[in-house]
């Protein structure tokens, strides 16, 4: 994974410049910033540097050009009072998540201290003065305050900057979507207008023709190759060469890292630089060019940090993407069947899991398919493995406002025998009785999409849902 990185972006007032004749008050302001930069990257943090900004014009290019240079986060510090009409309407417009670094060069500002000192350290003002009008103008923030050397505050910065990255992630997210969303299926509606004026996402649909030319463009040579590298991966459970074959030839028609390959979903997710998918099995008519469903490719695109969601899911699709950002070990799932008796519940879902979760090689079989009008595919199943784990969902509430539902629970292994090994699954146990678990799930409003993760960064995800101006609720 990249270092993170931040845009510093400091901040001052017009009025000290035109009074600071001489250019001392200047001159000593510009080392702060150049101090704080390298405290930040003696700690991993890769800095890229705004110069000292003061009217509107300066906020908007300095942040145009931080936003060119793909900076995980905006980190703002205050050198002295700036006010916060010259700044903040950049700052609420910019996709960039904001942290606010409330800090000063000098240790002590006592009745000992030299009143000359004042000039350097009264920009405490200036971020009460900005965080209103951000506030105001509906930008979530998030705030970190203390003396920048002799305080834990730059650590505290740093720590936030997993957050930042899957909220930038999902901002600038390009979903692309197979077919339509299933059909009365209601809970993670968003319309794809919505889901841009409310995150940032972009919904991006691969129509029948389209596809049908990435599919006549897939290079036999390239099919050959994939074949047998699924072939020495993973496990045969008795799959077809037929059904291998047209699993594919379907995913490297959507996703293609070069003109040279060809599969054709490959092909699709590099030229429209998508970041997640979503297909609707329904959608997969042969009469329409589906040769079958790209259950395969789905779960291999999640394996390469593609964010994913079944059933023409654009939104968890992009939580998934995002989470993938900062969390690899990430795999869209859903809550199946309740074990009552050993207070464990089944995920599973028709098809898909990031392969990289997987216990153990997976095994790729011929899946029986009834489920639209296609040929059978292949899909590789396996069982999650066990560990310390997050279940991550980002609930609609309506009126544009979002609820991220996180819950810590343990996946447990499969002890003895295993009847289900046709299928992806896991189990997992909540800290909680599962009557509870399930209960609390739904009254928080939780959607039956959602995320598994390997992480207990639980900071990060509260981070998130900060950055994001969403509603958190830990479960359990």
């Amino acid at each position: 994974m990249k270092p993170f990185t931040v845009g510093l972006l400091p901040l001052y007032i017009k009025l000290y410049d035109d009074l600071d004749k001489d250019g001392a008050w200047r001159g000593r302001m510009e080392t702060f910033p150049g101090a704080v930069a390298h405290a930040l990257e003696k700690r991993g943090v890769q800095v890229e540097r705004a110069p000292i900004c003061r009217l509107a014009r300066e906020f908007a290019a300095a942040v145009k050009s931080l936003e060119t240079r793909s900076v995980d986060a905006l980190v703002t510090l205050h050198l002295a009072y700036s006010p916060s009409l010259e700044s903040a309407a950049v700052l609420a417009k910019t996709r960039l998540p904001l942290i606010v670094l409330d800090a000063t060069p000098t240790w002590s500002y006592s009745p000992r201290q030299d009143p000359a000192e004042l000039m350097f350290n009264h920009g405490i003002h200036g971020v009460q003065d900005m965080c209103n009008l951000l506030i105001r103008n509906g930008k979530p923030f998030l705030i970190e305050a203390g003396h920048w050397e002799r305080s834990d505050v730059l650590d505290r910065v740093a720590a936030w900057l997993p957050a930042a990255r899957m909220a930038s992630t999902m901002r600038r997210a390009n979903v692309g979507l197979i077919g339509t969303a299933f059909k009365g299926m209601g809970d993670f509606q968003v319309t794809p207008t919505a889901l841009a004026s409310t995150i940032g996402a972009s919904v991006k649909s691969l129509e029948p023709e389209k596809f049908k030319r990435l599919l006549a463009s897939v290079n036999g040579d390239a099919v050959g190759a994939e074949m047998k590298a699924d072939r020495e991966r993973f496990r045969d459970a008795g799959v077809s060469a037929e059904a291998h074959e047209r699993s594919v030839k379907m995913g490297l028609a959507i996703f293609e890292r070069s003109e040279k390959m060809g599969l054709a979903i490959r092909r699709w997710i590099e030229q429209e630089g998508l970041t997640a998918l979503s297909f609707n099995f329904q959608s997969m008519v042969e009469k329409d060019g589906y040769p079958t469903a790209p259950f395969l490719e789905m779960s291999k695109a999640m394996e390469r940090g593609i964010g994913y969601a079944g059933e023409g899911d654009t939104l968890t699709a992009t939580l998934v993407g995002g989470l993938m950002a900062s969390f690899q070990d990430t795999s869209f799932t859903e809550m199946f069947c309740p074990d009552w008796e050993n207070n464990t519940v089944f995920l599973s879902h028709m098809g898909e899991a990031n392969l990289r979760l997987l216990d153990g090689p997976p095994q790729l079989r011929e899946m029986k398919y009834q489920f639209s009008k296609t040929r059978n595919p292949a899909l590789a199943t396996g069982c999650f493995k066990p560990g310390e784990v997050t279940l991550v969902n980002l609930a609609p509430l309506g009126g544009g406002r979002y609820r991220l539902i996180v819950a810590p629970v343990e996946m447990v292994p499969v002890t003895g025998p295993d009847r289900m090994e046709e299928s992806i699954r896991g189990w997992f146990r909540p800290p909680v009785s599962v009557a509870d678990f399930l209960a609390g799930y739904s009254r928080l409003g939780g959607t039956h999409h959602l995320a598994v993760s390997y992480t207990r960064d639980l900071a990060s995800l509260q981070g998130l849902a900060g950055m994001m101006g969403w509603e958190h609720a830990r479960l359990g």
